[in-house]
């Protein structure tokens, strides 16, 4: 297995074994080996329902949360900073049985984002995703605003 193969794993793994997730049932199912795109998928159990037997917000909000920042650290590199700056979320419909996302930055999203940084010194940059269902109906609709900027040198 190549090295990108291998940190790739390494990356699936460690997120599958991150407390939060295991509790809610997250998993991440597929990184590709560019780190352009995850996939993440949570069952429906016991321990991740809401009163009313369907999918609980909060889990749902929790299994979008990390993946955008994660997918431009990995690609823009060392030289940047990049955090979440905010996010929402607005349910389509009662999360039932087993929900599934994909968290995809194209190449040319990730020279634009390049760009600006370095035309304006920082950006904030917007991303959306659609947690959906078995049966493709989207569940909840989840948008995430991700600020980068460039790392600043090491004081002496």
């Amino acid at each position: 297995m190549a090295m990108a193969g291998w940190r790739r794993l390494r990356f699936q793994v460690l997120v599958n074994l991150y407390p939060p997730y295991l509790g809610a049932g997250v998993r991440v199912t597929h990184v590709a080996d560019d780190f352009h795109a995850i996939e993440v998928r949570m069952r429906l159990h016991r321990w991740n329902q809401n009163y009313v037997g369907t999918h609980f917000g909060g889990s749902l909000f929790a299994m979008a949360d990390p993946f955008y920042m994660l997918i431009l650290i990995e690609l823009l590199g060392p030289g940047y900073t990049v955090w979440d700056k905010a996010a929402s979320i607005r349910f389509r419909r009662p999360g039932r049985g087993t929900v599934r996302a994909r968290f995809e930055v194209p190449p040319e999203r990730i020279v634009e984002i390049r760009r600006a940084v370095e035309a304006q010194g920082k950006v904030e940059t917007t991303f959306s995703v659609a947690i959906v269902d078995q049966q493709g109906e989207v569940v909840a609709e989840i948008e995430k605003l991700i600020s980068v900027r460039p790392r600043a040198a090491p004081r002496p």
